[in-house]
Protein backbone atom coordinates (compact mmCIF):
# COMPACT_ATOMS: atom_id res chain seq x y z
CA UNK A 1 0.00 0.00 0.00
CA UNK A 2 1.26 3.43 -1.32
CA UNK A 3 1.42 6.01 1.14
CA UNK A 4 1.50 9.37 -0.18
CA UNK A 5 3.22 12.35 1.46
CA UNK A 6 1.69 15.53 1.49
CA UNK A 7 3.97 18.66 1.88
CA UNK A 8 2.93 21.25 4.64
CA UNK A 9 2.52 24.09 2.31
CA UNK A 10 2.03 27.34 4.43
CA UNK A 11 0.00 30.02 3.05
CA UNK A 12 2.14 33.19 2.87
CA UNK A 13 0.06 36.87 3.53
CA UNK A 14 1.25 39.69 1.83
CA UNK A 15 2.36 42.18 3.94
CA UNK A 16 -0.02 45.05 4.95
CA UNK A 17 0.40 48.28 2.97
CA UNK A 18 0.02 51.75 4.40
CA UNK A 19 -3.34 51.66 3.57
CA UNK A 20 -4.79 48.58 4.40
CA UNK A 21 -3.57 49.43 7.60
CA UNK A 22 -5.16 52.58 7.77
CA UNK A 23 -8.66 50.87 6.41
CA UNK A 24 -8.50 48.50 8.88
CA UNK A 25 -7.75 50.79 11.64
CA UNK A 26 -10.55 52.41 10.80
CA UNK A 27 -13.27 49.88 10.18
CA UNK A 28 -11.34 48.92 14.42
CA UNK A 29 -12.27 52.48 15.28
CA UNK A 30 -16.00 52.17 14.26
CA UNK A 31 -16.44 48.53 16.07
CA UNK A 32 -18.42 48.79 18.95
CA UNK A 33 -16.40 45.97 20.66
CA UNK A 34 -13.32 47.08 19.51
CA UNK A 35 -13.77 50.34 21.09
CA UNK A 36 -15.48 48.97 24.22
CA UNK A 37 -11.73 46.21 24.51
CA UNK A 38 -9.76 49.58 23.65
CA UNK A 39 -11.50 51.05 26.67
CA UNK A 40 -11.57 48.36 29.41
CA UNK A 41 -8.25 47.45 28.39
CA UNK A 42 -6.50 50.94 29.08
CA UNK A 43 -8.28 50.98 32.52
CA UNK A 44 -7.68 47.44 33.84
CA UNK A 45 -3.99 47.56 33.54
CA UNK A 46 -3.91 48.75 36.89
CA UNK A 47 -6.48 45.91 38.76
CA UNK A 48 -5.97 43.19 36.61
CA UNK A 49 -2.25 43.35 34.75
CA UNK A 50 -2.39 43.09 31.25
CA UNK A 51 -5.18 41.70 28.96
CA UNK A 52 -5.49 40.50 25.81
CA UNK A 53 -7.45 42.66 23.42
CA UNK A 54 -8.53 40.15 21.07
CA UNK A 55 -10.39 37.82 24.04
CA UNK A 56 -12.30 41.04 24.65
CA UNK A 57 -13.08 41.52 21.40
CA UNK A 58 -14.99 38.30 21.75
CA UNK A 59 -16.10 38.33 25.03
CA UNK A 60 -17.39 41.82 23.98
CA UNK A 61 -19.20 40.38 21.25
CA UNK A 62 -21.11 37.63 22.86
CA UNK A 63 -22.69 39.96 25.41
CA UNK A 64 -23.58 42.13 22.49
CA UNK A 65 -24.93 39.02 21.07
CA UNK A 66 -27.17 37.89 24.54
CA UNK A 67 -28.31 41.18 24.79
CA UNK A 68 -29.38 41.05 20.80
CA UNK A 69 -31.41 38.44 21.40
CA UNK A 70 -33.52 39.85 24.57
CA UNK A 71 -31.51 38.43 28.01
CA UNK A 72 -30.29 41.60 30.13
CA UNK A 73 -29.17 39.62 32.95
CA UNK A 74 -25.27 40.75 31.79
CA UNK A 75 -26.65 44.78 32.24
CA UNK A 76 -28.48 44.30 35.30
CA UNK A 77 -25.56 42.64 37.09
CA UNK A 78 -23.28 45.37 35.97
CA UNK A 79 -25.44 47.92 36.74
CA UNK A 80 -25.89 46.75 40.04
CA UNK A 81 -21.97 46.10 40.73
CA UNK A 82 -21.54 49.96 39.10
CA UNK A 83 -23.77 51.20 41.68
CA UNK A 84 -21.64 49.26 44.56
CA UNK A 85 -18.53 50.67 42.87
CA UNK A 86 -19.93 54.21 43.07
CA UNK A 87 -20.94 53.69 46.80
CA UNK A 88 -17.40 52.68 47.39
CA UNK A 89 -16.07 55.63 46.29
CA UNK A 90 -18.68 58.50 47.58
CA UNK A 91 -18.36 56.42 51.19
CA UNK A 92 -14.19 56.95 50.29
CA UNK A 93 -14.17 60.41 49.32
CA UNK A 94 -17.03 61.15 52.23
CA UNK A 95 -14.57 60.21 54.64
CA UNK A 96 -11.70 62.27 52.91
CA UNK A 97 -13.67 65.39 53.14
CA UNK A 98 -14.29 65.10 56.70
CA UNK A 99 -10.50 65.13 57.25
CA UNK A 100 -9.38 68.05 55.48
CA UNK A 101 -8.35 71.17 57.04
CA UNK A 102 -8.86 73.39 54.39
CA UNK A 103 -12.65 74.76 52.90
CA UNK A 104 -11.05 74.45 49.51
CA UNK A 105 -9.97 70.64 49.67
CA UNK A 106 -13.38 69.96 52.05
CA UNK A 107 -15.87 71.50 49.50
CA UNK A 108 -13.65 69.63 46.12
CA UNK A 109 -14.24 66.26 48.09
CA UNK A 110 -17.56 66.65 49.26
CA UNK A 111 -18.53 67.57 45.80
CA UNK A 112 -16.60 64.78 44.25
CA UNK A 113 -18.81 62.68 47.05
CA UNK A 114 -21.88 63.82 46.19
CA UNK A 115 -21.21 63.48 42.46
CA UNK A 116 -20.67 59.87 42.89
CA UNK A 117 -23.85 59.61 45.58
CA UNK A 118 -26.01 60.83 42.68
CA UNK A 119 -24.76 58.30 40.05
CA UNK A 120 -24.99 55.48 42.07
CA UNK A 121 -28.57 56.98 42.92
CA UNK A 122 -29.38 57.16 38.33
CA UNK A 123 -27.65 53.82 38.11
CA UNK A 124 -30.17 51.77 40.24
CA UNK A 125 -33.19 53.95 39.02
CA UNK A 126 -31.76 52.76 35.39
CA UNK A 127 -31.94 49.48 36.69
CA UNK A 128 -35.19 49.77 38.20
CA UNK A 129 -36.50 51.19 35.02
CA UNK A 130 -35.16 48.27 33.04
CA UNK A 131 -36.81 45.50 35.91
CA UNK A 132 -40.07 47.35 35.86
CA UNK A 133 -40.72 49.52 32.93
CA UNK A 134 -43.09 52.50 33.00
CA UNK A 135 -46.95 51.66 31.63
CA UNK A 136 -47.88 53.79 28.24
CA UNK A 137 -50.75 54.96 28.24
CA UNK A 138 -51.17 56.56 24.50
CA UNK A 139 -54.00 59.35 23.95
CA UNK A 140 -53.46 58.95 20.06
CA UNK A 141 -52.65 55.89 17.53
CA UNK A 142 -51.38 56.72 14.03
CA UNK A 143 -52.00 53.43 11.83
CA UNK A 144 -50.72 53.50 7.96
CA UNK A 145 -52.37 51.29 6.27
CA UNK A 146 -49.57 50.51 3.76
CA UNK A 147 -51.35 52.42 0.78
CA UNK A 148 -50.02 55.68 1.94
CA UNK A 149 -52.80 56.65 3.65
CA UNK A 150 -52.60 56.75 7.53
CA UNK A 151 -55.30 56.80 9.91
CA UNK A 152 -54.76 58.82 13.13
CA UNK A 153 -57.00 57.96 15.74
CA UNK A 154 -57.23 60.68 18.46
CA UNK A 155 -59.75 59.12 21.55
CA UNK A 156 -63.43 59.31 20.99
CA UNK A 157 -64.61 62.41 20.24
CA UNK A 158 -68.52 63.37 19.24
CA UNK A 159 -69.09 66.27 17.54
CA UNK A 160 -71.32 68.90 18.78
CA UNK A 161 -74.29 69.16 17.24
CA UNK A 162 -75.33 73.08 15.87
CA UNK A 163 -78.63 73.11 18.14
CA UNK A 164 -76.98 72.42 21.67
CA UNK A 165 -75.70 74.86 23.77
CA UNK A 166 -71.64 74.84 24.14
CA UNK A 167 -70.65 74.06 27.71
CA UNK A 168 -66.63 75.34 28.52
CA UNK A 169 -65.66 72.69 31.48
CA UNK A 170 -63.31 74.10 33.85
CA UNK A 171 -59.41 72.57 33.41
CA UNK A 172 -58.87 72.43 36.75
CA UNK A 173 -60.18 71.48 40.09
CA UNK A 174 -61.84 74.67 42.01
CA UNK A 175 -60.95 74.93 45.63
CA UNK A 176 -64.23 75.87 47.99
CA UNK A 177 -63.53 79.53 47.58
CA UNK A 178 -63.43 79.47 43.65
CA UNK A 179 -66.77 77.30 43.74
CA UNK A 180 -68.29 80.22 46.43
CA UNK A 181 -67.23 82.95 43.92
CA UNK A 182 -68.31 80.50 40.66
CA UNK A 183 -71.91 80.58 42.44
CA UNK A 184 -71.82 84.20 43.15
CA UNK A 185 -71.23 84.86 39.61
CA UNK A 186 -73.83 82.82 38.40
CA UNK A 187 -75.81 84.08 40.67
CA UNK A 188 -75.17 87.65 39.74
CA UNK A 189 -75.77 87.02 35.64
CA UNK A 190 -78.83 85.29 36.51
CA UNK A 191 -80.04 88.27 38.51
CA UNK A 192 -78.88 90.76 35.42
CA UNK A 193 -80.54 88.75 32.93
CA UNK A 194 -84.21 88.90 34.59
CA UNK A 195 -84.21 92.78 34.91
CA UNK A 196 -83.09 93.43 31.35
Amino acid sequence: MATRKTAKTEAKQAPITGKEKSELASKLALMPSANGAAVIEAFSKGSFGEVDINVLIVELRDKFSTVEHGDLNCCESMLVGQANALQAIFVSLARRAVNQEYLKQYETYLRLALKAQNQSRMTLETLATIKNPPMVFAKQANINHGNGNQQVNNGTHTPAMRTEKNINQPNELLSPLDQDMQESTNKANSQATITI
